[in-house]
């Protein structure tokens, strides 16, 4: 069993992303972590978009006290949406379909979506679904993606996909895991800095853009590894949460 790791959402093929793969997209700072946070927040399901006008289109198919409109491009928020950080968002999503739009986030999951299923991960749910994979997997190859931003590497991404594979080995067994060197790179990165998860963020580039901007409670809030018990999955281009996960760390409140 394989898994290959994508550094940043511009290395996607399409065509090469097929039934044979499960997609794992990670966008750490910030887009598969409100996603997670969502649906800790009890939103019914969140639905990628790849842009603000594909956002206002689909909230015409809900009456607008069922809909959220969350996004942002090129790191500002878009007007009438609400900003993409959890500490925002966390009252208005109860219940909601909320439409998410991000710069590079939500275009890696919908570039992503040819593949035989489509999980999202971040560092806040990363253990129950490397847990679930592991425990339901067949033959597929694992592509692990990382979003990055703007077709440039991010740290946070990368270490987020080193957690997923340590976790997975862990679990699957590591005799049976082939790991390409990408993969290999970022499990090496996440075990000699495992202990640091809010370091990484706080000293990644976007990290440093929420400092500026006084956001340490978000950064701190997604810094957190394995609190979140969700399984995230795109079924007909929305995703939804199929099971949860009993994990180690208590669910953060």
């Amino acid at each position: 069993m394989k898994i290959h790791t994508l550094l940043k959402k511009e290395e996607i093929d399409t065509v090469q992303m097929n039934e044979e793969k499960i997609a794992v997209v990670f966008d750490v700072l910030m887009a598969t972590s409100v996603i997670a946070s969502c649906f800790h927040y009890d939103a019914k399901q969140v639905i990628p978009v790849l842009d603000a006008t594909e956002a206002l289109q689909e909230a015409k198919k809900y009456p607008p006290d069922e809909v959220v409109l969350i996004g942002e491009h090129n790191g500002i928020t878009i007007e009438g949406f609400f900003d993409p950080l959890p500490s925002v968002f966390k009252k208005q999503v109860s219940g909601k379909t909320v439409i998410l739009s991000t710069t590079n986030g939500t275009v890696a999951i919908r570039n992503s979506s040819n593949a035989k299923k489509l999980y999202v991960a971040s560092l806040l749910n990363g253990e129950a679904v490397s847990k679930h994979i592991a425990r339901n997997i067949h033959q597929e190859t694992i592509i692990v993606v990382c979003s990055g931003s703007s077709n440039t590497f991010c740290l946070e991404d990368f270490y987020g996909a080193g957690y997923f594979i340590a976790q997975f080995v862990k679990e699957f067994g590591e005799e049976k895991v082939e790991l390409t060197d990408s993969s290999l790179a970022a499990k090496l990165f996440y075990e000699n800095r495992a202990e640091d998860s809010y370091e990484i963020l706080r000293q990644s580039r976007v990290g440093m853009n929420l400092q500026k901007y006084h956001y340490d409670e978000d950064l701190l809030f997604v810094s957190q590894k394995g609190v979140l018990p969700l399984i995230l999955i795109l079924e007909e281009k929305r995703l939804i949460s199929i099971k949860k996960e009993k994990v180690a760390n208590k669910r953060e409140e």
